[in-house]
């Protein structure tokens, strides 16, 4: 294990898929979500096949042991990615963030539910206090709470939280193919999936961009490739329990961008709502590990000799 690189890594990744989101939001209003998935999706093939290559992974690493659990990985994940871009266009980055990172909390949820995981009463009340950092975060976008209300962005918010349920269901699919299926080929089958998916929107509005909207949007889909083979590679590297926090830098970053490049100020109300969001998935985190720990002992007292 080499934690350093690992986290090296893991942050490289978090900068990469963050500018990788700002060129999308940038030209959102130039390029409908689908296909933006496309380019994003498509672009980032020829990535990950030169990474698999590299490894000299290419036939072991890209066999499917069950088409179907490809199928439904990239069915849903496509989901996922196209309400994400949607929402990019109708909210501030930063506050799209911050209710994305209602994924972890509903994993824990859902994994209860689907895998028969135990959840306790400390991952429990570290849930719910993400969920009210994400009801804090929704609060200025719901009518209940203000007197005006931007309607396009009250559909944003509902956008993205579709999207962290729908990012939460993959990783509950993921965990159940990952003991069968290679990393190399759930990466590259996504992919492929969500090309295939992301063209079938095309009847539904997609644009001819211009030369700089072309590049920019390629250059989103081998970012894509690149972020999401540093985040994979980081994972060889170190512990989840090391790395996983520092997804949550993507906030200090989305806050800059928004800030300097989009001139989007951020509320009290958002910052309060986040930070609750982010306290309860790292609290999740270090209980994992925790939890982690305990099995692993567990296992070695009930082995003969150890």
């Amino acid at each position: 294990m080499q934690p350093v690189h690992g986290i090296f890594l893991k942050l490289c990744s978090v900068v990469i898929l963050v500018v990788m989101s700002s060129i999308i939001k940038a030209y959102s209003q130039d390029v409908p979500p689908g296909q933006a998935v496309f380019f994003r999706s498509f672009f980032a093939i020829p990535v990950i096949l030169i990474w698999v290559t590299v490894r000299g992974e290419f036939s072991s690493g890209l066999r499917v042991n069950s088409v179907m659990s490809h199928v439904w990985r990239g069915g849903i994940g496509t989901c996922a990615m196209g309400l994400y871009f949607a929402s990019l266009g109708m909210l501030p980055l930063p506050e799209v963030m911050a209710i994305g990172y209602a994924a972890p909390l509903l994993v824990v949820i859902l994994a209860a539910i689907f895998l028969g995981e135990k959840v306790r009463g400390f991952r429990i009340t570290a849930v719910l206090v993400g969920l009210i950092g994400v009801l804090i975060v929704l609060s200025p976008r719901l009518s209940a709470f203000g007197s005006v209300v931007d309607e396009r962005a009250q559909i944003g918010a509902m956008v993205v939280l579709a999207s962290a349920l729908f990012v939460a269901i993959s990783q509950i699919v993921v965990r159940k193919i990952v003991d069968t299926e290679h990393t190399a080929a759930i990466v590259f089958y996504y992919s492929i999936i969500s090309s295939m998916l992301a063209l079938c929107t095309a009847p539904f509005g997609w644009t001819m961009p211009g030369a700089e909207v072309f590049l920019m949007l390629i250059l989103a889909g081998l970012m894509g490739g690149v972020g999401q083979i540093f985040l994979t590679t980081s994972y060889r590297h170190a512990d989840v329990s090391v790395i996983a926090p520092f997804d949550y830098a993507s906030m200090i970053l989305a806050l800059l961008i928004g800030y300097f490049v989009f001139d989007e100020v951020p509320t009290l109300i958002m910052l309060s709502g986040a930070s609750l969001v982010i306290s309860a998935g790292v609290f999740i985190i270090w209980r994992e590990h925790k939890l982690g720990l305990e099995r692993a002992k567990q296992r070695k007292a009930a082995t003969p000799g150890g």
